[in-house]
Protein backbone atom coordinates (compact mmCIF):
# COMPACT_ATOMS: atom_id res chain seq x y z
CA UNK A 1 0.00 0.00 0.00
CA UNK A 2 1.31 3.44 -0.93
CA UNK A 3 2.30 5.93 1.75
CA UNK A 4 0.26 9.13 1.72
CA UNK A 5 3.21 11.34 2.58
CA UNK A 6 6.80 11.40 3.79
CA UNK A 7 5.99 13.60 6.79
CA UNK A 8 2.98 15.46 8.19
CA UNK A 9 4.36 18.87 9.18
CA UNK A 10 5.01 20.50 5.80
CA UNK A 11 2.93 20.64 2.63
CA UNK A 12 4.69 18.38 0.14
CA UNK A 13 4.46 17.59 -3.55
CA UNK A 14 5.39 14.41 -5.37
CA UNK A 15 7.11 14.80 -8.74
CA UNK A 16 7.73 12.40 -11.61
CA UNK A 17 8.45 12.52 -15.32
CA UNK A 18 7.48 10.53 -18.40
CA UNK A 19 9.22 10.10 -21.72
CA UNK A 20 12.82 10.40 -20.66
CA UNK A 21 13.97 7.43 -22.77
CA UNK A 22 11.90 8.20 -25.88
CA UNK A 23 13.31 8.78 -29.34
CA UNK A 24 10.80 11.52 -30.11
CA UNK A 25 8.64 14.17 -28.48
CA UNK A 26 8.86 16.08 -25.21
CA UNK A 27 9.59 14.92 -21.70
CA UNK A 28 6.61 15.58 -19.45
CA UNK A 29 6.57 16.05 -15.68
CA UNK A 30 3.88 16.43 -13.06
CA UNK A 31 3.78 17.73 -9.51
CA UNK A 32 0.97 16.59 -7.22
CA UNK A 33 -0.06 17.50 -3.68
CA UNK A 34 -2.39 14.92 -2.10
CA UNK A 35 -4.54 15.10 1.04
CA UNK A 36 -3.63 12.80 3.92
CA UNK A 37 -6.65 10.58 3.26
CA UNK A 38 -5.95 10.23 -0.47
CA UNK A 39 -6.44 6.65 -1.63
CA UNK A 40 -7.32 4.65 -4.72
CA UNK A 41 -6.86 0.86 -4.70
CA UNK A 42 -5.41 0.82 -8.24
CA UNK A 43 -2.99 3.74 -7.87
CA UNK A 44 0.58 2.68 -8.61
CA UNK A 45 3.61 3.48 -10.73
CA UNK A 46 2.16 4.28 -14.18
CA UNK A 47 4.30 1.57 -15.79
CA UNK A 48 2.49 -1.01 -13.65
CA UNK A 49 -1.00 0.17 -14.62
CA UNK A 50 -2.95 -0.73 -17.77
CA UNK A 51 -3.67 2.22 -20.12
CA UNK A 52 -7.43 2.19 -19.51
CA UNK A 53 -6.86 2.19 -15.73
CA UNK A 54 -4.40 5.08 -16.08
CA UNK A 55 -7.16 7.14 -17.71
CA UNK A 56 -9.55 6.27 -14.87
CA UNK A 57 -6.89 7.22 -12.33
CA UNK A 58 -6.19 10.52 -14.09
CA UNK A 59 -9.83 11.57 -13.65
CA UNK A 60 -9.79 10.48 -10.00
CA UNK A 61 -6.49 12.27 -9.29
CA UNK A 62 -7.55 15.54 -10.88
CA UNK A 63 -10.81 15.50 -8.90
CA UNK A 64 -9.38 14.52 -5.50
CA UNK A 65 -5.91 15.97 -4.97
CA UNK A 66 -5.15 19.28 -3.29
CA UNK A 67 -3.26 20.60 -6.29
CA UNK A 68 -1.56 19.35 -9.44
CA UNK A 69 0.29 20.70 -12.44
CA UNK A 70 1.79 19.24 -15.60
CA UNK A 71 4.52 20.71 -17.80
CA UNK A 72 6.85 19.62 -20.57
CA UNK A 73 10.14 20.42 -22.27
CA UNK A 74 10.19 19.83 -26.01
CA UNK A 75 12.66 17.86 -28.12
CA UNK A 76 14.56 20.98 -29.26
CA UNK A 77 15.28 21.96 -25.67
CA UNK A 78 16.17 18.33 -24.84
CA UNK A 79 18.74 18.40 -27.65
CA UNK A 80 20.08 21.74 -26.41
CA UNK A 81 20.48 21.01 -22.69
CA UNK A 82 20.39 17.14 -22.56
CA UNK A 83 17.60 14.87 -21.36
CA UNK A 84 18.56 14.80 -17.67
CA UNK A 85 18.51 18.59 -17.38
CA UNK A 86 15.34 18.71 -19.44
CA UNK A 87 13.66 16.27 -17.02
CA UNK A 88 14.60 18.48 -14.08
CA UNK A 89 13.44 21.58 -15.95
CA UNK A 90 10.06 19.97 -16.70
CA UNK A 91 9.66 19.17 -12.99
CA UNK A 92 10.60 22.76 -12.09
CA UNK A 93 8.01 24.09 -14.55
CA UNK A 94 5.34 21.82 -13.07
CA UNK A 95 6.18 22.86 -9.50
CA UNK A 96 6.08 26.52 -10.55
CA UNK A 97 2.53 26.05 -11.90
CA UNK A 98 1.17 24.77 -8.57
CA UNK A 99 -1.21 27.21 -6.90
CA UNK A 100 0.28 26.41 -3.49
CA UNK A 101 4.06 26.33 -3.13
CA UNK A 102 5.10 23.10 -1.39
CA UNK A 103 7.66 23.13 1.40
CA UNK A 104 9.02 19.66 0.62
CA UNK A 105 9.43 17.86 -2.69
CA UNK A 106 9.40 14.10 -3.15
CA UNK A 107 11.27 13.30 -6.36
CA UNK A 108 11.13 9.97 -8.15
CA UNK A 109 14.70 8.84 -8.84
CA UNK A 110 18.11 9.42 -7.35
CA UNK A 111 18.99 12.93 -8.57
CA UNK A 112 17.43 16.38 -8.71
CA UNK A 113 18.41 20.02 -9.00
CA UNK A 114 16.92 22.07 -6.16
CA UNK A 115 14.00 24.35 -6.92
CA UNK A 116 13.80 27.71 -5.11
CA UNK A 117 15.64 26.28 -2.09
CA UNK A 118 12.70 24.00 -1.33
CA UNK A 119 14.07 20.90 0.43
CA UNK A 120 13.71 17.74 -1.62
CA UNK A 121 13.93 14.05 -0.97
CA UNK A 122 14.91 11.73 -3.84
CA UNK A 123 13.23 8.33 -3.70
CA UNK A 124 14.37 5.50 -5.97
CA UNK A 125 11.24 3.84 -7.39
CA UNK A 126 9.25 6.39 -5.43
CA UNK A 127 6.27 6.00 -7.76
CA UNK A 128 5.70 2.64 -6.12
CA UNK A 129 6.13 4.01 -2.58
CA UNK A 130 4.39 7.39 -2.25
CA UNK A 131 0.87 8.21 -3.45
CA UNK A 132 1.86 11.72 -4.54
CA UNK A 133 4.69 10.45 -6.77
CA UNK A 134 2.48 7.67 -8.17
CA UNK A 135 -0.19 10.25 -8.97
CA UNK A 136 2.44 12.45 -10.64
CA UNK A 137 3.61 9.49 -12.71
CA UNK A 138 0.03 8.82 -13.89
CA UNK A 139 -0.54 12.44 -14.90
CA UNK A 140 2.82 12.82 -16.64
CA UNK A 141 2.29 9.59 -18.56
CA UNK A 142 -1.32 10.22 -19.62
CA UNK A 143 -0.69 13.83 -20.64
CA UNK A 144 2.34 12.77 -22.67
CA UNK A 145 0.46 9.91 -24.32
CA UNK A 146 -2.26 12.36 -25.38
CA UNK A 147 0.38 14.67 -26.81
CA UNK A 148 2.04 11.88 -28.80
CA UNK A 149 -1.32 10.77 -30.20
CA UNK A 150 -1.74 14.30 -31.58
CA UNK A 151 1.75 14.20 -33.12
CA UNK A 152 0.85 10.85 -34.68
CA UNK A 153 -1.73 12.63 -36.84
CA UNK A 154 1.07 14.71 -38.37
CA UNK A 155 3.54 11.83 -38.83
CA UNK A 156 1.53 8.57 -38.81
CA UNK A 157 4.35 6.54 -40.36
CA UNK A 158 6.14 6.35 -36.99
CA UNK A 159 3.13 4.81 -35.22
CA UNK A 160 3.40 7.13 -32.21
CA UNK A 161 -0.22 6.40 -31.34
CA UNK A 162 1.02 2.94 -30.33
CA UNK A 163 4.66 3.38 -29.31
CA UNK A 164 4.43 6.97 -27.95
CA UNK A 165 7.88 7.74 -29.32
CA UNK A 166 9.73 4.92 -27.58
CA UNK A 167 12.34 2.94 -29.50
CA UNK A 168 10.21 -0.04 -30.38
CA UNK A 169 11.08 -2.24 -33.34
CA UNK A 170 8.33 -0.69 -35.45
CA UNK A 171 9.57 2.82 -34.62
CA UNK A 172 13.19 1.94 -35.44
CA UNK A 173 12.14 0.40 -38.76
CA UNK A 174 10.12 3.51 -39.61
CA UNK A 175 13.16 5.68 -38.89
CA UNK A 176 15.23 3.49 -41.24
CA UNK A 177 12.56 3.85 -43.91
CA UNK A 178 11.60 7.50 -43.55
CA UNK A 179 14.48 9.16 -41.68
CA UNK A 180 13.98 11.55 -38.78
CA UNK A 181 11.28 14.19 -38.52
CA UNK A 182 11.30 17.47 -36.62
CA UNK A 183 9.99 15.83 -33.43
CA UNK A 184 12.83 13.32 -33.10
CA UNK A 185 15.57 13.94 -30.55
CA UNK A 186 18.64 14.47 -32.70
CA UNK A 187 21.04 14.29 -29.73
CA UNK A 188 20.05 10.68 -29.08
CA UNK A 189 22.07 9.44 -32.10
CA UNK A 190 19.33 7.01 -33.04
CA UNK A 191 20.11 6.73 -36.75
CA UNK A 192 23.16 6.87 -39.03
CA UNK A 193 23.94 10.49 -40.00
CA UNK A 194 23.30 9.91 -43.71
CA UNK A 195 19.55 9.50 -43.21
CA UNK A 196 17.38 12.45 -44.15
CA UNK A 197 15.71 14.81 -41.70
CA UNK A 198 12.49 16.56 -42.66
Amino acid sequence: MLKQCHQYNLPEAGCDEAGRGCYAGPVFAAAVMVPQDFFHPLLNDSKQVAPEIREELRVFIEANVLDYAVAYVDEKEIDRINILRASFKAMHLAIKKLKQLPELLLIDGNRFVSYKRIPHHCVIKGDGIYASIAAASILAKTYRDDYMRRLHEEFPQYQWRQNKGYGTEEHRKAIEAFGLCKYHRKSFNIVPPQLKIF
